[in-house]
């Protein structure tokens, strides 16, 4: 199992610096962000992607997956695959396919599943596995049954699953978490680690529960649990810390040193369900 650290909030570091930066904390290296606003832009990925990777191999880092925004097989994602295999970068995570509303479910999981066999022949010839991440809210992959639906029938080494039990837990918090993960069990190839919290809040006399990111010790997801299923299954995969202590969606706004220190709390109160 590599345990590494998703770099979006690494942005105002070098690709060089958050290397040195996530190694400091103990973990093995970057789940490195090639799409746009990212440390890399994919525009030309297929030079930038092997200069990062020799930067962070020489501070001791690794880089078994990226994130991208590949929603389809165009000349981005030919790049994309292209530059992963040649960096022996073996996993990539997908971007998303939206949610359009009621009544609208079938032609979205039409058109998301055609791009999907797109994508797996194109992970086929380079050898890569590309994975969709479960994200809560309007998209496609907000629901694990949907997220088996779109990969059913297809090589589970082309495409594959990006479990992420915090967004699973907020679309299905009592069993539901963990049914999902029981649809996707032949597919998990990745593992997302971020944990939340309801806050109440009241505005006009009005009150509303809003979800906010904290620190895994006080989130409600039930990480020993989780990684027991994925014990049974003998999941090796990669494991990466997401860890969104900025803006709004988090229950303080933190800079990148206190995001960096954040982690390292994370990852100790992970360290022994990890087994590590």
């Amino acid at each position: 199992m590599q345990v590494v650290m998703f770099s979006k909030h690494l942005q105002e570091l070098s690709v060089e610096e958050a290397g040195r930066a996530v190694k400091a904390i103990g973990l093995d290296g970057l789940d490195l962000t090639v799409r746009p606003g990212g440390h890399l832009q994919p525009d030309n990925v297929r030079e930038t992607l092997p200069k990062a990777v020799e930067a962070l191999k020489a501070v001791g880092a690794e880089v078994p997956m990226i994130t991208t925004a590949v929603t389809d097989d165009d000349e981005t994602a030919q790049n994309t695959f292209a530059a992963a295999q040649e960096c022996g970068i073996r996993h990539l995570k997908l971007g998303y396919w939206s949610y359009g509303g009621f009544g609208k479910l079938d032609e979205n999981m039409a058109n998301a599943r055609a791009a999907i066999e797109r994508i797996a022949q194109l992970a086929e010839e380079r050898g890569v596995t590309a994975c969709l991440h479960n994200h809560s809210g309007a998209h496609l992959t907000a629901s694990g049954s949907l997220v088996a639906r779109l990969l059913k029938g297809l090589n589970p080494d082309a495409v594959g699953a990006y479990i992420d039990p915090g967004h699973l837990t907020l679309e299905g918090g009592l069993s539901g978490w963990k049914l999902a993960m029981d649809e996707m069990k032949d597919r998990i190839r990745l593992v997302a680690v971020k944990d939340f919290g309801w806050f109440r809040e009241e505005s006009n006399g009005n009150a509303r529960w809003r979800q906010k990111l904290v620190p895994l010790k006080e989130g409600v997801v039930r990480w020993k649990e989780a990684f027991e299923c994925l014990r049974s299954i003998s999941f090796d995969g990669v494991v990466s810390f997401h860890s969104e202590y900025q803006g709004w969606g988090s229950w303080k706004d933190l800079n990148t040193e206190e995001v960096l220190r954040q982690t390292k709390e994370d990852y100790e109160y992970m360290r022994p369900i990890l087994n590590r």
